[in-house]
């Protein structure tokens, strides 16, 4: 009987240590955000296959290429805990809060406001810290408490530990309020964010990195209006891995190079893409000198000279359907005609065709049906 006895309280802590975690997670509506097992409720962005994976409970993330691993819903008002370690000094990563679905023109990143993960390495000056920075990009906005002249909001004490030491990062957003505690203490804090409902990213940038025990607690809407949103989800997936040319192939071998995020050439030589395409949305980034948009594209043919073309970079978004086609360019509709065609349209391969030296980046396809 004693040994039964013995048995049966051992068995008992067995069960309360393996259930008390989930236990306690519900009794404070914490929610899992990451599963522990696969990327249910993730989608890679613009990331290769194997920048981002899971091992033993983590998402674990080489570093390359920079880009982005995104929430497959957006989020508006919540708590969110996560844990994080760095692998080598002076790494740096982030996470994002009410960022869009994509990348913004020209960049690795989302617009969105983010949280910085830097390793303490990396060093502090006035312009960032490694303790836990607020700052929004590519076109969000936030007003900080305790900045410094900028839209970046800095910790008012250094609190995050050095790699390979795990970090715990408490992020309370609520109506375009956002404050981060660091290691259990509030630190850093901005208000009047815009947009303020929006995804949830974990950044890549440069240095293997670890996140694990991803939990989520929403807390009740305060009504954003359609302009306070970020931008949906609208079905794109990239053709560029940001780390090689897999899916592509060159007219003439070592014309075209991977330069992480960006796809760079001296120009003369088109690249085509593998897969083939019948009717589709694309868009894509592009920089060069002149007024032509170097692609052409199945069903469209050589895109002609576009006047509205910058020195910068430029967003190209081309619809061609079965008796439309819609070209855009920097947000602005520059073609629209409809085609008196019968079906069905025939398959090609998206062309990079530029005379000059170019970089394209954040090329994305949705196929229709």
């Amino acid at each position: 009987m004693a040994e039964n006895s013995k048995n049966l309280v051992y068995m008992k802590k067995q069960l309360l240590l393996t259930f008390l975690p989930l236990l306690l997670l519900a009794q404070d509506d914490f929610k899992p955000l990451f599963n522990g097992k696969n990327f249910d409720g993730w989608r890679n962005i613009n990331c290769a296959p194997n920048t981002w994976s899971v091992k033993d409970g983590m998402i674990h993330c080489t570093g390359k290429p920079i880009g982005e691993l995104r929430t497959l819903r957006m989020y508006e008002n919540f708590i969110l805990e996560v844990e994080w370690r760095h692998l080598k000094p002076k790494g740096n990563a982030g996470i994002f809060v009410w960022a869009d679905a994509y990348t913004a023109k020209g960049q690795p990143f989302h617009r969105g406001v983010e949280v910085q993960v830097l390793e303490n390495a990396y060093g502090n000056t006035r312009g960032y810290t490694t303790h836990g920075d607020i700052f929004p990009i590519h076109g969000a906005k936030m007003t900080p408490i305790n900045g410094r002249g900028g839209s970046r909001a800095f910790p008012t004490e250094n609190r995050s530990k050095p790699s390979p030491q795990w970090n715990h990062y408490r992020v309370v957003c609520n109506n375009g309020d956002i404050s981060l505690a660091v290691n259990g203490k509030v630190v850093t804090r901005g208000k009047a964010a815009r947009p303020r409902k929006g995804y949830i990213c974990l950044e890549s940038e440069g240095s293997p990195v670890q996140f694990r025990n991803l939990k989520i607690k929403e807390l009740p809407s305060t009504n954003p209006k359609p302009e306070e949103i970020a931008k949906a989800e609208e079905g794109f997936h990239t053709l560029y891995t940001g780390i090689d040319l897999a899916g592509w192939k060159a007219d003439k071998a070592g014309t075209w190079s991977s330069n992480d995020w960006r796809l760079t050439t001296k120009g003369g030589t088109a690249l085509r893409s593998e897969p083939k395409f019948t009717e589709y949305v694309m868009f894509a980034d592009f920089r060069a000198e002149g007024q032509n948009a170097p692609f052409h594209l199945p069903n469209v043919g050589d895109i002609a000279e576009l006047k509205a073309i910058t020195k910068g970079w430029n967003r190209i978004r081309v619809t061609r359907r079965l008796g439309q086609t819609k070209i855009e360019l920097n947000g602005k509709v520059v073609i629209e005609e409809a085609i008196r065609e019968s079906g069905p349209l025939k398959a090609g391969a998206f062309v990079l065709a530029p005379k000059v030296p170019t970089q394209f980046a954040n090329i994305f396809v949705k196929e229709l049906k």
